[in-house]
């Protein structure tokens, strides 16, 4: 089975973190030939090609590779748009595949049009967050709904990482109830679970043994909450001293919350990581003591499924498919976007409550250990390429 994977960018995030854990994942198939297309790689958030062919060349058989397309950006560009059309179309005329697999807003578009046009059989896409919402105005929505529905006329079928997806799609007129399989993103889980509270850590970067540990994992940008956590923080560490945020990630943003951290005069209470790699995050998470995920717009935020992984409990926004994995109650505590005295509470009672933790904790661990694992998603991703490829009709 041939299989072609196309994402727009190769940044560090979720979805692409996801689209190399599958197509790695699929190499280990013996019935299996898989590609992976991806337009540049730039931006504040770092990248991940390194990381690809790293891991694909511990492989001993060569039957998985990396194409750049330069022109596939995630700007609208009609120009570069027109060109990465023909160049996708060609390079899957020459590839043959049976299935073209595609990820994110761009390459979603353009991979399933040019997969049509090459006569590709099965066009499967995922759906890794909502691409309209009440996050953008009305035109931009009105420009995105409008592509997926075309695009979804090409589409065999949709993989959403969380019911949301489903639901916010199917909302919207695209697509049918039984071209939706939902498959949680998966992970490597070992190394969360072996996530220790490591002091020497902690003491590099300036959070004592009991210090309280509010973790946040983000790029420094829009719609990730960060804002909304500076707003509750005096109030906080007024009623808990001990308390320290540790925002992992980076962005266009970070001056601007290192400025409002200064302002407050709160700034040894928040601690910049910068950019992590992505196999660093698991000590990060384990000086956590909890995790708060704050974003108005994400599909499954991974941020979530790693922190229970290491038995953090989490706090989160009530958006897209967080409740799905913040289990209010069992694994963390839901909250309304933008209910501020809410969160407020909610941090402290974590902070002044040890064996709620714990609790929460390692409800959320066997949670993600029956659910996330990345061979898991790797077994149920391949099972639905056959599924397909067996019914009678492709649409």
């Amino acid at each position: 089975m041939r299989i072609s994977h196309v994402i727009t960018r190769l940044v560090v995030g979720g979805a692409q973190e996801n689209t190399i854990a599958t197509v790695l994942g699929l190499r280990e198939k013996s019935d299996v030939e898989v590609s992976l297309i991806s337009g540049p790689t730039i931006g504040p958030e770092g990248e991940l090609i390194s990381h690809f062919e790293s891991e694909n060349s511990k492989f001993k058989t060569q039957n998985s590779k990396l194409i750049v397309v330069p022109e596939l950006v995630r700007p609208i560009h009609p120009l570069k748009d027109f060109v990465t059309l023909r160049k996708l179309e060609k390079i899957f005329r020459e590839q043959k595949p049976d299935v073209v697999h595609t990820h994110s807003g761009k390459a979603g578009i353009l991979g399933r049009l040019a997969a049509k046009r090459a006569g590709v059989p099965i066009i499967v896409h995922t759906i890794h967050g909502p691409s309209f919402g009440n996050f953008q105005n009305d035109l931009s929505n009105f420009i995105f709904r409008s592509a997926e529905k075309i695009a979804a006329r090409d589409t065999t079928h949709f993989i959403v990482v969380a019911d949301a997806m489903k639901q916010q799609y199917f909302a919207a007129g695209i697509g049918k109830p039984a071209q939706y399989t939902k498959i949680f993103s998966g992970f490597n889980l070992e190394p969360f679970f072996a996530a220790k509270n490591n002091l020497d850590l902690r003491k590099r970067l300036g959070i004592a043994p009991d210090d309280f540990v509010v973790g946040k994992i983000a790029r420094l940008f829009k719609l990730k909450g960060h804002d909304d956590l500076f707003a509750v923080a005096p109030e906080i560490i007024r009623q808990n001293p001990k308390i320290k945020f540790l925002l992992v990630g980076d962005g266009e943003w970070r001056g601007r919350f290192e400025k409002m951290a200064e302002q407050s005069g709160l700034r040894s209470h928040f601690i910049f990581t910068g950019l992590v790699p992505p196999n660093e995050v698991p000590k990060y998470v384990g000086i956590m003591d909890a995790l708060a995920h704050l974003s108005l717009r994400e599909g499954l935020p991974r941020a979530l499924p790693q922190a229970l992984a290491a038995a953090k409990p989490v706090i989160a926004y009530d958006c897209d498919g967080a409740r799905e994995i913040c289990l209010d109650g069992e694994t963390g505590f839901l909250i309304r976007p933008g209910d501020l005295p809410n969160l407020k509470n909610r941090l402290l009672q974590l902070a002044n409550d040890s064996t709620l933790r714990e609790k929460l904790g390692s409800l959320g661990q066997d949670f993600i250990r029956k659910n996330f694992a990345v061979e898991k998603m790797v077994d149920d991703i391949y099972n639905l390429y056959l599924k397909l490829g067996a019914a009678p009709s492709q649409k």
